[in-house]
């Protein structure tokens, strides 16, 4: 599907990734945010980010993949460690190399595709079909809880409750190294890589503000248990703090000093887990607490750890 568009005064100001979805229904912003980020889109034949901001007489030009509009995402029989569900929510203890969603090219196998089965009325709630009833994210080799709305009302409570940082978030992490002290903080602004734009970076030019609170909980000879309290959401944000202050996770292989990535691990993964989870209710109001046991391979992660001593 080819994109031409001729920015009104109307649209002045609006968002270059939410311009696409208000002219082509079945491109979701999500995914026109990764179109704009490939250089599928383009404004006056540049290339731009999703959020700049367009203005009258701009022309959007670019490609809409056919096979991308047309992808249908299916309800799958996946086994879902559920710890807690109602009429409004569902809280999942998502276990590590799940996906949260689909997207173009990789349409199964996902935590969406496993709650359509389990529910298939969460098909509606959202407006991006990848995305059904998802209001946050994991990476997918973190372990960890993750609450899913089960309704419009839900799902538009909760994703203001994280934006406006009202949620507590806490992890369990295995990081590299001893600290001096038994906790602190990390403030640096977290941004796109200057250079490798799939991945994030410490970034003092375009970065966001970030805030990880950390306390040491347990250590071995070459490594920590760390428990983890995010002030602030950022992409990759643990992973990208604790390696930019050269503690980087046991078993992370892309924020990872280069010389170690290579290198035989302790762990089959990242050693993230996301512990706790503290909100309001979005039908009562009331402050909920889930609080997910500590995986398998993370208790075994520390075994090896421990036989080092």
């Amino acid at each position: 599907m080819k994109v031409n568009i001729n920015i009104s005064e109307d649209l002045k100001n609006t968002r270059l990734d939410m311009v696409i979805p208000g002219f082509y229904k079945t491109c979701s912003r999500s995914h026109a945010a990764i179109l704009i980020n490939k250089g599928d889109i383009l404004v006056n034949r540049k290339k731009k980010k999703p959020g700049f901001k367009v203005k009258p007489g701009d022309i959007i030009t670019g490609v809409i993949p056919d096979s991308d509009v047309d992808a249908i995402v299916l309800p799958e029989n996946i086994h879902l460690d559920i710890e807690f569900e109602d009429d409004h929510i569902i809280v999942i203890n998502k276990q590590p190399g799940m996906v949260i969603h689909p997207a173009p090219g990789n349409l199964s196998g996902t935590l969406v595709n496993a709650l359509l089965f389990h529910d298939p009325k969460i098909e509606s709630v959202g407006e991006d079909r990848f995305r059904s009833g998802i209001v946050h994210r994991l990476d997918k080799d973190t372990s960890g809880l993750i609450v899913v709305a089960k309704t419009k009302e839900a799902l538009h409570f909760l994703q203001k409750e994280f934006k406006q940082r009202r949620v507590e978030k806490r992890y369990l992490a295995l990081v590299s190294g001893n600290f001096s002290h038994d906790q602190g903080e990390i403030n640096l602004p977290i941004g796109r890589h200057p250079v490798k734009r799939k991945i994030m970076a410490i970034n003092h030019k375009d970065g966001k503000h970030a805030r990880t609170c950390w306390e040491v909980k347990k250590r071995f000879k070459t490594a920590c248990r760390v428990e983890v309290l995010l002030k602030t959401g950022r992409t990759h944000q643990i992973r990208v703090h604790f390696y930019a202050i050269d503690h980087p996770l046991i078993g992370d292989r892309i924020y990872q000093p280069r010389r170690y990535r290579k290198k035989k691990s302790p762990a089959p993964r990242q050693m993230l887990h996301s512990r706790q989870l503290a909100f309001r209710h979005p039908y009562s109001g009331r402050k909920v607490f889930f609080r997910a046991k500590v995986p398998a391979d993370f208790l075994q992660a520390e075994l090896l750890l421990e036989s080092l001593l």
